[in-house]
């Protein structure tokens, strides 16, 4: 039986203030329309039997999972798990770490993304990436923006100052900064910078976008508006999230992936699938103990 219908019995420890916030949610809509938003549009990226090795060190091992398209999947589970190692093998991150190798099969519309032909550049415009801390480049907000597309060829200056404008209004940034399109992106305060991060993701036009804690280092409201316009994003695109946060998991993600650490202190995936399920009727106990608190 799921934490949120179930209390606590003898001997165990009351569930967390967080599992209040995460029954809101619940009530509201993770049972009504997370189903039909992770299943409908189908299959994204897939892991089969993957393990990820640092040398000798296991980081993950035999994860299998779906992620689906144009849904939000949260990957959640204690600090060490390996979870931001699972994010980064969707684009190859891990490839940039010495002795890193990757066993199994990582695919995305079933194509191989480990095979020796892929081409990483090309993968990592197709799958984009924002990281915890903003990370805008020391120049003007236009060319944060216009980075991207110019390395990849683009030209001409009326489609560049279109795309921009675009990628900034779907950041929901456009009308805080249209009149400092060339100022520092460095004078934006920290959740600008962040959206900024995501406008210049979005202005290669990718199809994925992985996102490893994106709010940890920003306040409630700048975190707030992260988490609304993941909502709003999730519409054109796939977005995969890793975050410690509960209840940001539960108010976000359509899918939840649960990771802990095995006897070897290696990642497992422990179980996925709604956020409806996981959070109101998770299938294992180590499941239900972490997202209530018991253990972390």
């Amino acid at each position: 039986m799921g934490f949120v219908t179930s209390g606590s019995t003898e001997g165990e420890k009351d569930p967390s203030p967080q599992v209040e916030e995460i029954r809101l949610r619940t009530a509201s809509d993770l049972m009504n329309d997370d189903l039909e938003v992770a299943t409908a549009n189908g299959t994204k990226l897939r892991t089969v039997a993957v393990n990820l090795l640092y040398g000798r060190f296991q980081a993950l091992r035999d994860i299998t999972l779906e992620v689906p398209n144009l849904a939000i999947t949260a990957i959640i589970g204690p600090s060490g798990v390996g979870k931001s190692s699972l994010l980064r093998l969707f684009n190859r991150m891990n490839d940039l770490i010495p002795g890193v190798r990757v066993e199994g099969k990582v695919e995305m519309d079933g194509l191989d993304l480990y095979d020796p032909a892929i081409d990483v550049v090309e993968l990592r415009k197709r799958v984009g990436m924002v990281f915890q801390k903003p990370n805008p480049f020391p120049m003007s907000v236009f060319d944060n923006v216009a980075f991207g597309p110019r390395r990849h060829g683009l030209k001409d200056k009326g489609k560049l100052r279109e795309l921009v404008e675009i990628s900034l209004q779907r950041a929901a940034l456009w009308d805080e900064v249209k009149d400092k399109l060339n100022q520092s992106a460095l004078a934006l305060s920290g959740g600008q910078q962040q959206r900024l991060c995501i406008a210049r993701v979005l202005a290669v036009e990718p199809e994925v976008i992985l996102m490893d804690e994106p709010a940890s280092a920003l306040d409630p409201i700048s975190t707030m508006k992260i988490e609304e316009l993941m909502r709003e994003l999730r519409r054109r695109y796939t977005i995969v999230i890793v975050t410690h946060n509960m209840q940001q998991a539960a108010r976000v993600s359509d899918w939840t992936v649960f990771l802990t650490m095995g006897e070897h202190r290696e990642g497992i995936l422990v179980e996925y699938g709604t956020a409806g399920q996981i959070f109101m009727n998770p299938k294992d106990k180590r499941t239900e103990d972490y997202i209530t608190g018991r253990f972390g």
